[in-house]
This record gives structure tokens, sequence and C-alpha cells, in this order.
């Protein structure tokens, strides 16, 4: 009786120690599976960070301050590769947190390139309207240099016009008869006459016609009624002069040269001017 009790007891245990050791494998199985998964997940999250750091090292701009933000983050995200390398799998707490922050470092480096794909759309935006304004501002001082050089052409166009002209100018010898002569001996003044042509672009009012008479030898015949003048800055004297009224209509004029004690045989030249121009030459053949 005894016997068999002891039996029943063993067989009990038997089945008892062989159900532990089922419990416990089943148990190590489980846990062995977890730790392995848990590992994958690490190895998982650390190829994510890896990739990440990739990621921010590619990435680069041409501003400052956002590269100064790029090395801080880039700092963060080498820190947190670190601390999983020497986090257990099977701290799942801390595995949880670099996973959260795993997605911060990302989100914060869609928001780089959001700001420098922003910043190069803009800074190509600011190029281009530089660009157009520098060629805009380059028209523009072409036509204005164009413009200036018409203004130029017409005024001197106009200046050119506005001179006053002359025409059939002619010098004659007198004798004490008031008579035309060629005889050198005979001749007491020379007469001297031009017509000022029309001109509407000529200024309105007096102007004084200067003559230079100059005798056979190139010396210019002067008396006391000489005087100064000047053609475009440059000072003459002249023999003789007069002034008119010009109104931009066609003006004959005649200028006596009197008071010259002798006359020469020869060619005698006479040069008329007014204050802005010459107005022409003419010869006289005295005998």
């Amino acid at each position: 009786m005894e016997d068999n009790t002891l039996k029943k007891i063993m067989y009990v245990l038997i089945v008892v120690a062989i159900a532990l050791a089922g419990a416990l494998a089943y148990i190590w199985y489980q846990k062995t599976t977890l730790v392995n998964e848990l590992t994958v997940e690490k190895e998982e999250l650390t190829a994510q960070m890896i990739e990440l750091q990739n990621d921010y090292a590619s990435l680069s701009s041409d501003y400052d301050t956002i590269n100064s933000q790029l090395d801080s983050s880039r700092e963060e995200v080498s820190q947190l590769i670190e601390r999983i390398k020497h986090t257990e799998a099977t701290n799942r707490t801390k595995i949880r947190q670099y996973e959260k922050e795993l997605g911060t470092l990302r989100s914060i480096m869609r928001s780089y390139i959001v700001q420098i794909d922003s910043l190069n759309t803009l800074n190509k935006k600011l190029t281009a309207d530089a660009a157009a304004a520098r060629r805009e501002a380059a028209e523009s001082r072409r036509i204005q240099e164009e413009l200036s050089k018409t203004v130029e052409s017409l005024a001197g166009q106009v200046a050119t016009g506005s001179v006053i002209k002359a025409r059939g100018l002619k010098i004659e010898a007198y004798n004490g008869s008031d008579k035309v002569t060629d005889r050198s001996s005979r001749v007491v003044r020379l007469l001297t006459t031009l017509s000022l042509v029309e001109n509407d672009l000529a200024p309105k009012g007096p102007v004084r016609v200067y003559i230079r008479v100059k005798d056979p030898d190139g010396i210019l015949l002067t008396n006391s009624t000489q005087r100064t003048f000047e053609v475009n800055g440059e000072p003459m004297i002249c023999s003789a002069s007069r002034e008119v009224d010009y109104q931009g209509k066609e003006v004959e004029l005649s200028i006596y040269l009197n008071d010259i004690s002798t006359y020469a045989k020869g060619i005698y030249t006479v040069e008329a001017y007014t204050e802005q121009t010459s107005l022409g030459t003419a010869e006289l053949l005295l005998r």
C-alpha cells in the first residue's frame, strides 16, 4: 500500500517536473525571441539613425545661420547614435525614447529642406530680378546716351543752322568822282558789298559785320575807325564795320573803307565776318 502511494507521488512529481521544464523552456524561448526582436529593432533604429546622419551630411546651404543650425543637428544625431550603441536592446524605455528623438530630428531636417528650398527659390528670384534690373538700367543708359547724342546732334544742327551766312561778297574801288575805278593812283576809298541771306533760325536783332582788307603785300589796311572783335573766341582787328538790324530776312549792306593814304598796284583781298563765323572773301585787282 505504501509502495503504491510512493509510486503515485513519484509519478506526480515527475509530471510536475516535466511541466516545469516545459514551462521554463517556453519562457526561455519567449525571452530569447523577445531579445532577438528587440535586438533587430535596435539594429533597425541604428540603421535609420545612420541613414538620417547621411541625409544631414548631404544637406547644405549658402546661408550661415542655417549652416550653424545644421551643424548642431548633426551633432545631436551623432550623439544619439552613440547612445543607442551603448544601450541594451532590452531597455525598451530608452529605445522608445530614441525612436521619438529620431522622429523629431527627421521633422527638423524636413523643415531645413523647406527653408533651404524657399531661400534658394527666393535667391533665384532676387538674382533674376537683379539681372533684369541691371539689363533695364543698361538699356536706360543706352537710350539716355542715344538721346544725349541725338540732342547734341540736333543742338549742333540748330547751332549750325542758326549761323548767319552771306552771298554776293564783292569789293570795288572808287575815285574822287565816286565812280568805280581799277587805277590804283585814283582810288580814294574801297567799298565792300554783300547780302546777309534769309535764315529763320538765326537770332533776330542787331548784327555787326566786320571786314578785313589786305593790300597786295598782305598788310591789313586800317584807319582811325579800326576796332577789335572776336570770332569764336579768336581776337582780330578789322579795317571797318557796320551794324544792321537783322530780322531773319535778307539784308543788303555796304561798308566803306576811307582815309587810306595810298594804294599800290596788285590784288587786294577782303574778308568779311560776324562774331559767329566767316562770311567769305573777295578780291580786287588794281593796276
